[in-house]
């Protein structure tokens, strides 16, 4: 269902991205990395967050962490990720598939500075076998996503 939510937002806002259907895993940034033939750093690894008043999507490069510091200082809490069944119950993805279309309920999404430096990122596309290749300003546009620093 997840795969067909991604695919029916890519057709309502007349996007035509194509969605990448792997016969193996994508769920994890290395298996993403060695199923694409890419390296890990391409794969926008999507990570739900928990704030005070509304949960977030946060987009960065597949081997960036989230620097805490800069966390609490951009979003004036401690970084507080959402469980597995919280990410399947807000976004209506599984962990290893989660992406920032097609979300079950609306999420502020937010793009690490670290995906500018590429020519193209691939964000899984709502299951834990499909990407989408995608440039960041063309992720930035797709999302209304706001760019942010809060990676080492």
């Amino acid at each position: 269902m997840s795969l067909e939510s991604v695919k029916q937002y890519f057709k309502d806002n007349n996007l035509s991205l194509e969605i990448i259907q792997m016969g193996q895993s994508t769920a994890t940034v290395e298996l993403a990395a060695n199923a694409l033939g890419v390296e890990p750093a391409l794969i926008a690894k999507t990570m739900a967050f928990k704030l005070k008043d509304r949960n977030i999507l946060i987009l960065s490069e597949g081997d960036a962490k989230i620097d805490n510091r800069k966390f609490k200082d951009y979003f004036h809490t401690k970084a507080k990720m959402l469980s597995a069944d919280e990410v399947l119950e807000f976004t209506g993805h599984p962990v290893g598939g989660v992406c920032p279309f097609g979300l079950k309920t609306q999420m502020d999404t937010y793009l690490d500075e670290s995906l500018k430096k590429f020519e193209y990122v691939y964000p899984a596309a709502g299951s834990r076998n499909s990407a989408v290749k995608i440039t960041p300003e063309e992720l930035s546009n797709v999302t209304s996503g706001t760019w942010v620093d809060v990676c080492k």
